[in-house]
């Protein structure tokens, strides 16, 4: 069976980037599996993987379009430390929530000064062309239910 729209697909990856450092990566875990056609993954690496079946192996380098955007200098924003109420030691590293005009957004502390904040909302790997590395082990039918979910069950997949 190939990889095609609301097909099931399992696959073991690496992710490296163009240092061929490696940033992630199944092997030695369970395989992720995810529904195909469905934005589930980035985009480059989809697209890649349409028309394979299991077994076979498929190397590609995944642009930033492709893969988690270009950086977006609106999401690296400057916050008075009194919006960190409650948190008394803040540290580069350290990651929040913050509401925003499109909902709760994801942010990872890059600075701190005695009054302010720096936060950035991009993704930690927006900007960068992405290596992946990957076997696919299994493409499957998906059911009503995880059509309906938009996302795989089971093994790999989202646990209800």
């Amino acid at each position: 069976m190939q990889i095609a729209d609301n097909k099931i697909v399992l696959i073991h990856y690496t992710l490296s980037n163009l240092d061929d450092e490696v940033m992630d990566s199944s092997v030695g875990a369970e395989p992720l599996a995810y529904l195909h056609g469905t934005g589930n993954i980035v985009p480059g690496l989809e697209k890649a993987l349409a028309g394979k079946k299991a077994g076979d192996q498929v190397k590609v380098e995944v642009s930033p379009e492709e893969g988690y955007g270009e950086l977006n200098p609106e999401l690296i924003q400057e916050v008075e430390r009194a919006a960190f109420d409650g948190v008394d030691d803040i540290e580069v590293g350290m990651r929040f929530m913050a509401q925003t005009s499109w909902g709760q957004q994801p942010v990872v502390v890059t600075a701190v000064t005695e009054e302010n904040v720096i936060v950035d909302g991009n993704h930690p790997l927006a900007d960068q062309t992405l290596k992946f590395d990957v076997e696919v082990v299994e493409v499957r039918d998906a059911t009503a239910e995880e059509m309906e979910h938009g996302h795989a069950h089971g093994d790999g997949g989202h646990q209800h």
